[in-house]
């Protein structure tokens, strides 16, 4: 028997990964492949976030930082600005979320509007399409989950492993004195949910200078269409159709003695226990939406993110009170 036959005959079943997927910390999600008492699966989250750091500490005895020290700087803000990972040891995986994962605010905790922005269909070299949707729903879903630095929930462990496909844009202001620093993620959804696996993509770089809104918003909107060919050239590749296609970016703007970090991240966790409403079964979490798990957990709502660490979201349009100090 092959192995394609095989993968056919699998049966994903999303409670059965979620109730594998729960980690040995209370009040901590765990990175994947960390000791986990429950079974072998995992919930991908997804994140996309900006970073910006001064070169001059004037604050901190006026010693500027050096392109390796605020390219550290920058990409520690990426981890603690809105969905908070801080502190966490990344370890850099591929970009697929499989026949053992369930996918956060997807499968379970259901993002409310998860389909509210149709942004346009990508076609495939048979003549189907695949609509591509805005991302931010799940982006939100994440943010709750773990919460933010000023009022963390279920964050990973401070210092623990974490597998996260991932990947970042950071300027060197001795050749990039200027310019945005910006990260896609995308996330399509196979057709057949058995025969194989969703794919990320991320993809990150810089527009260069200070030239008009108008003339970045056209290199994002480029960017949005090369991200979702790709997708489909790598179903294509594998003879696998998507159903479905979630992708956003988010952009910092960047000037003089300034350095901007943009990162797409995909971290792969087990769930915190007390993430799991009392007296229910992990795998209760496919049945509920984002707002009715907090209501469950009684958790308190989280206050609004400044622009500023949020970013251009790729989704409220342009504006430069979004990307500038």
């Amino acid at each position: 028997m092959s192995n394609t036959k095989k993968m056919q005959q699998f049966q994903y079943d999303p409670k059965y990964i979620v109730n594998s997927a729960v980690g040995s910390e209370k009040d901590f999600c765990m990175g994947y492949l960390n000791p986990s008492p429950s079974g072998n699966g995992y919930i991908t989250t997804i994140k996309l976030s900006v970073g910006l750091v001064n070169i001059p500490q004037s604050t901190i005895g006026g010693v500027p930082l050096d392109q390796g020290t605020a390219g550290i700087v920058s990409y520690d803000r990426c981890e603690c600005n809105d969905a908070y990972i801080g502190a966490i040891n990344m370890v850099t995986a591929s970009s697929f979320s499989g026949l053992n994962g369930a996918i956060w605010g997807y499968d379970l905790a259901h993002a409310e509007n998860l389909r509210g922005v149709l942004l346009y269909n990508q076609p495939w070299p048979d003549g189907s399409e695949t609509p591509v949707y805005s991302i931010h729903p799940l982006l939100d879903t994440t943010l709750r989950l773990f919460g933010i630095d000023s009022q963390r929930r279920f964050n990973p462990l401070p210092g623990s492993m974490v597998v996260c496909a991932n990947k970042n844009a950071t300027n060197d202001p001795s050749s990039q004195p200027c310019g945005w620093a910006w990260s896609f993620i995308a996330l399509s959804i196979l057709e057949d949910r058995n025969s194989g696996s969703n794919l990320f993509i991320e993809d990150c770089g810089f527009i260069e200078g200070n030239p008009p809104y108008s003339e970045v918003k056209k290199t994002m909107d480029e960017t949005l269409h090369k991200v979702t060919e790709c997708a489909v050239l790598c179903g294509v590749d594998q003879d696998i159709k998507y159903k479905e296609t979630f992708i956003g970016y988010k952009l910092v703007k960047f000037g003089d003695n300034q350095v901007g970090c943009a990162l797409a991240c995909a971290p792969y966790v087990t769930l915190a226990r007390n993430a799991i409403t009392a007296g229910k079964n992990p795998s209760d979490l496919t049945d509920m939406t984002i707002s009715e798990w907090e209501q469950s957990l009684g958790l308190e709502p989280l206050p609004q993110i400044p622009k500023l660490e949020q970013g251009f979201l790729g989704l409220e349009g342009f504006n430069e009170k979004y990307g500038v100090l």
